[in-house]
């Protein structure tokens, strides 16, 4: 049985606000047609919008926050509107402006960095309270890339004096000996995703720059042993591939002044058998401490080519019926 039906009016003051709302083309108005079954009809300076009083209620207040959004001079990109759909859709249209207004940094090549999903934002406000954070979630879900921009942040803001990234280096146990070529040869392989992040953020000269003065360092996980490491920004990537001594070691590492962050994929562990993941047992141990933070994302929080949602969804269903 259908609802009671209404017509409300947004009101619009010049085509930035026409082309933030409908997209080029009007390409947005067949996904708003896809989540709501509202009729969406521009005239002129106004766009009417028909339908069910509730779906309505919800498009018009999503479109007042868009507007928002606009009229301060951010223009959206079509994920950043699909993603409001989806929100508004759920009745959380209220929280697109303070999520698209968090803004993180800007990079050397002027992008603005900041969270695209409620996941990421509750993700960044963790890092910006808590000294030791751990972010779990699936490829795809911006838990090292954001994590390595608030580290670029903090640097640049002298909120620490160095960062250092590191990952287990080899799936088992780090054997890197049968591996060709010296030392970085070797371990280049593993670290280079890290490195590509820096590039972004900061750019190659930048890093490279940084890197050869000492505050930028990105090692194996095997070669953090024995440091204490003081008013630095720390990243364990990788973790669910480290093994329950490595995240000991790599945790008792943190000296004053220092932030923490861990970060893995607890589906995709690649340890040999007899080795248990340390990222899976820490999350047992340490789950009391209140000063600690673990933040879950799911494949609401990825951010890459649709298709890799519906492949995270349809592995985690295949995990459940077998």
């Amino acid at each position: 049985m259908k609802g009671s039906q209404t017509e409300r009016k947004v009101y619009l003051k010049d085509m930035d606000e026409v082309l933030g709302l409908l997209g080029k083309f009007d390409e947005h108005l067949s996904l708003i047609e896809e989540h709501f079954p509202v009729r969406v009809v521009p005239r002129g300076d106004e766009l009417s919008l028909q339908g069910e009083t509730e779906e309505v209620g919800k498009l018009y207040d999503l479109f007042q926050e868009l507007l928002g959004l606009i009229r301060g001079g951010h223009m959206l990109t079509t994920s950043e509107f699909l993603y409001s759909l989806k929100l508004a859709k759920v009745g959380q249209g209220k929280e697109i402006r303070k999520l698209f207004n968090d803004l993180i940094l800007v990079t050397e090549r002027g992008k603005k960095i900041r969270p695209k999903t409620l996941g990421q934002k509750k993700y960044v406000e963790a890092l910006r309270r808590h000294d030791i954070v751990f972010g779990i979630g699936p490829a795809g879900t911006g838990k090292t890339y954001l994590a390595m921009a608030m580290a670029v942040f903090a640097l640049k803001n002298k909120i620490v004096q160095r960062l250092v990234l590191t990952r287990p280096a080899v799936e088992a146990g780090e054997h890197l000996g049968f591996l060709p070529g010296d030392f970085h040869d070797k371990v280049d392989p593993y670290l280079r995703p890290l490195y590509d992040a820096l590039y972004d953020l900061m750019g190659v000269d930048n890093f490279l720059k940084n890197r050869e003065r000492g505050i930028i360092e990105v090692a194996p996980l095997a070669y953090m042993r024995g440091r204490t490491l003081d008013d630095s920004f720390i990243i364990l990537d990788e973790a669910q591939n480290s093994t329950s001594e490595q995240m000991k070691m790599f945790l008792t590492r943190m000296g004053f002044g220092s932030k923490a962050v861990i970060t893995g994929d607890i589906t995709q562990v690649d340890l040999p058998k007899g080795k248990f993941s340390g990222l899976i047992e820490v999350m047992g141990i340490l789950k009391d401490i209140q000063d600690i933070a673990f933040i879950h994302l799911s494949d609401k929080d990825v951010v890459r080519h649709n298709l890799v949602q519906e492949i995270i969804k349809a592995y985690e269903q295949h995990q459940q019926d077998h």
